[in-house]
C-alpha cells in the first residue's frame, strides 16, 4: 500500500471511530436525560445554586460514564459513588456548588487538584476555556483521560503526579478547585493562582470546611467558609507535611 493510501485509510478510520463515539453518545442520553434533568432539577436548581453555565454543564455531562457498570442506576442518585481505589465521586450538588463558587467565565482557565474520575473536570471543562487536572493514583488518572477523550473533553489536559505543586508551567490560572482536602493550603497553589481568582477547596482533617479563597491586589486572601463536608484526605506531599 502506498504512503497515500495509507493515509487516506487512516483518515477513514478516524471518520469511523468519531462516527461510533458520537452514535455512543447520542444513544446514551436517551436512557439517562429523563434522571439526569430530575437531578438538576432537584438536588441543584432546588437548593442554591442558580448561575445558568453551571445548571447547563450538569444537564449535559453524563455522570453515568464516569462511574463504574454496577454503579451507574445510581449515577444521578444525590450521593457520592465509589469509583474504585479507595475513592469516590462527590455527590452532584457538591460538584455543581463547587464549580458555581469558582464564578468562572467562558475564557477562563482552571486547575483542578484530584481528578478521581473525570467527572468534575468535564463540569469545568463546560463552563471555562481551558481544564488542567492532576491526578496522584495513576490508574485513575488514566481512566480519567480516557473517558474524558471519548466524550470529546479536547480542553481536559490530565496529568499524572502530585498536585502540591500545582501546573507552574501553565499558571496563573483564574480558577483552582481541590477534590481533597489537605489539613493545610499548599503554597504553590496560593502562588499560581491570578489577583482577583479564587480557589475552591476542603481543609481540615477529621471536621472538614469547605472555602472559597479570593485573592486580592497585596496577595493576600478574603476567605469565606461555606459549608461543613467530607473529602478524602489530599494525599502525597500534603501528607507529608501535615505529618499524618
Amino acid at each position: 500500500m502506498t504512503s497515500r493510501r495509507r493515509t487516506i485509510a487512516r483518515r477513514i478510520l478516524g471518520v469511523l471511530a468519531a462516527m461510533s463515539i458520537a452514535m455512543a453518545g447520542s444513544a446514551e442520553p436517551d436512557r439517562f436525560a429523563e434522571a439526569r434533568q430530575r437531578m438538576v432539577e432537584e438536588q441543584i436548581r432546588g437548593r442554591d445554586v442558580r448561575e445558568p453555565a453551571v445548571l447547563a454543564a450538569m444537564s449535559r455531562v453524563p455522570r453515568h460514564r464516569f462511574v463504574p457498570p454496577a454503579v451507574r442506576p445510581n449515577a444521578y442518585a444525590d450521593t457520592p459513588l465509589p469509583i474504585g481505589h479507595g475513592q469516590t465521586i462527590s455527590q452532584p450538588y457538591v460538584v455543581a456548588l463547587m464549580t458555581s463558587l469558582l464564578e468562572l467565565k467562558p475564557g477562563d482557565k482552571v486547575l483542578e487538584i484530584g481528578t478521581g474520575s473525570g467527572y468534575q473536570a468535564a463540569v469545568l471543562a463546560a463552563v471555562a476555556r481551558e481544564v488542567y487536572t492532576i491526578e496522584i493514583l495513576e490508574p485513575l488518572g488514566e481512566q480519567a483521560r480516557q473517558t474524558l477523550a471519548e466524550l470529546g473533553y479536547d480542553n481536559v489536559h490530565v496529568r499524572i503526579g502530585d498536585g502540591y505543586k500545582g501546573w507552574p508551567e501553565k499558571a496563573p490560572f483564574d480558577g483552582i478547585i481541590v477534590t481533597a482536602a489537605p489539613s493545610r493550603i499548599p503554597q504553590p497553589l496560593l502562588d499560581q493562582v491570578k489577583v482577583g481568582g479564587k480557589i475552591v477547596l476542603p481543609v481540615g482533617e477529621v471536621l472538614q470546611d469547605l472555602r472559597v479563597m479570593t485573592k486580592l491586589p497585596d496577595g493576600s486572601f478574603e476567605t469565606r467558609s461555606v459549608a461543613p463536608v467530607r473529602f478524602v484526605p489530599m494525599t502525597g506531599e500534603a501528607q507529608r507535611r501535615s505529618g499524618r
